[in-house]
Formats: structure tokens, sequence, C-alpha cells
């Protein structure tokens, strides 16, 4: 009796199976960005570590100084100040500027004549020039003849020295922060208000909440998702700031404005201490990613949807 041998079924290769051609040109495009990522991101933040342990001011040979870098840090006077002056700026930048953006972002969330040129209006300093909005508001805080010395003196008041002021320079610097920045947060939270589902407002008002509860009781609970990323966003912004620094006092006077990364910038372009420079840069990523990290556990007690 003939036996039928039944071949057995050949496996396609994997290449030749549409998951694997799909997964295959996945790959090929994947390629420049993570070349690019690798040459331009990881190399840099990696040898940035490496100049960080290192003595070296571009024109001598360098050589390895293993911590001593980050241990003269920790015994830098003016780099205590300077770190006090950065979470300065940026605690005195995040609360004014977010209440601000959720105060206006709740005005433009009304049916008004003109919304869309007033939208315009205040997203316009966001895509300004930083150095441009700086060199205006410099002329504006002259003290002799300031715009706004002069509205003072039509009142009867002296007008401080602002960028010149030991207790002025940082506020005023702030100040103008907030004004440049707070566009793109009053974007963020317009956008989430308009997500607000109606039923929720009709529900309050039936068991008689006014405009000013339905807002805080209803609006704001709900879009805590973008206030979380607005402050995030900002917090690392207001860390990283050095433009209107640089422009408005250049750290002065006396170093009161001096931040993190103007000193940074110091370190490295003006007194070629690249080491040291680099030693700065990487206590400030330090510093950005534990503020993010506290406040990414902290979400869970106050942020909608989150568990």
């Amino acid at each position: 009796m003939a036996t039928t041998v039944l071949a057995a079924p050949q496996r396609r290769p994997w290449l030749r199976s549409n998951t694997g051609r799909e997964a295959l040109w996945a790959y090929l495009f994947l390629v420049p960005n993570l070349a690019l990522f690798l040459v331009f991101t990881l190399f840099p933040v990696l040898a940035g570590f490496g100049v960080s342990l290192l003595k070296w001011d571009l024109l001598q040979p360098w050589r390895f100084v293993g911590l001593a870098n980050y241990a003269r840090l920790a015994e830098d006077q003016d780099f205590h100040q300077i770190l006090g002056n950065t979470f300065y700026y940026t605690f005195g930048v995040i609360p004014p500027q977010t209440a601000l953006a959720l105060l206006i972002a709740a005005g433009l969330n009304q049916r008004v004549r003109g919304l869309t040129l007033y939208r315009t209006a205040f997203f316009v300093p966001v895509v300004t020039s930083e150095i441009a909005v700086s060199m205006v508001w410099q002329w504006l805080y002259q003290p002799e003849f300031g715009v706004f010395n002069s509205m003072l003196q039509l009142v009867g008041i002296e007008g401080p020295k602002w960028l010149f002021s030991d207790t002025w320079a940082m506020p005023s610097v702030i100040a103008v922060s907030v004004w440049k920045n707070v566009g793109y947060s009053i974007v963020i939270f317009l956008a989430a208000m308009q997500g607000v589902p109606e039923e929720l407002h009709e529900a309050a008002k039936i068991d008689g909440a006014g405009a000013l509860a339905r807002f805080f009781h209803v609006t704001i609970p709900i879009i805590t998702p973008a206030i979380f990323f607005v402050i995030v966003m900002s917090v690392i912004g207001s860390f990283q700031v050095f433009g209107i620094i640089y422009v408005l006092t250049q750290g002065g006077p006396a170093k009161a404005t001096t931040v993190l990364v103007y000193y940074l910038y110091q370190n490295g372009f003006q007194w070629f201490a690249m080491g040291y420079a680099a030693a700065i840069a990487y206590v400030l990523f330090g510093l950005v990613l534990i503020m993010t990290l506290i406040q990414w556990a902290l979400r869970r007690r106050w942020v909608y949807g989150e568990l």
C-alpha cells in the first residue's frame, strides 16, 4: 500500500510577510531620526557630563579632576545666591502667570465682540522675539525718561530705579516674563475650557450655583490636567531663563538677577571655565528633573482623572 507523504508547509520568511515588511519600513524611516538624536542629543549630553569632570579652559590641555567641580559648587557662595535667585524667579513667575492666564482665558471664553482679535493680541508676545521684547521693556523701565516713572511723576511719586535696584530688579524681570509668556498659558486654558461639557454648567445652574461658583467648582476641576501641563512646562522654562536676563540686567545689580543659566554662560563663554560650566548644567538638569518628579508625584492629589 502506497504511503502518501505530505510535504511540510514552508514557513514564509519574516521579511516576506506583510507585518515584516511594514516593520522593516518603519525601522528604516526611524533610522534618520534616531541618528540625529544620537548625534545631536545623546552624545552632547554624555560629552557634557565628561566635560564636567575636567578642568579645561579651551586654551590649555584638559585635566581630569573627577567630582572637584561639583565639590566647588557646594562651596561657592555666589552659586548659593544664584540658586536662590533662580528659585525666586521661578516661584515669582508661576503663580501670577497661571492665575492671570486662568482669569483672561475665562473672559475670552465668553461670547464677546472681537474675540479673535483679543485672542491674537494676547498671543502676539509669545511669538515675538524675546530680545525685542526685552529691549522695549528696558526702555519702559528707564529711571529718568522711562514711561513708568514718567507716569508716576504725574501723580507726584518718584519711581524706583527698577533694573538698577537690588530690590526691584528681579520683580521687574518677573513682570516682563509674565507678560511675555502668559499668552501661551491662555491658549492652553482656553482650549481646555471649551471642552468642559455644557451639561455640567447647566446642572450647577439648576442647583443655584452662580458664575463664580461654577468657575471654581466645575471649570477649574475639569481643566486641572491642562493646569498641570502648563505648570510643569512653565517651571521647566523658568529654570532655563536666559534671554530676558541677558538683555535687561546682565545678572546685575550685584548678581541680584543672576540665574543658573546666565551663570553657566558666564563661566563657559566669558571666563572659559568649561568644566565648571558643565557641572552647573548638570546641577540644573538635576533640579529640573526633581521639580518635575515632585509635580508628577503630587498630581494624583489634585488633577482630575488621575487615580
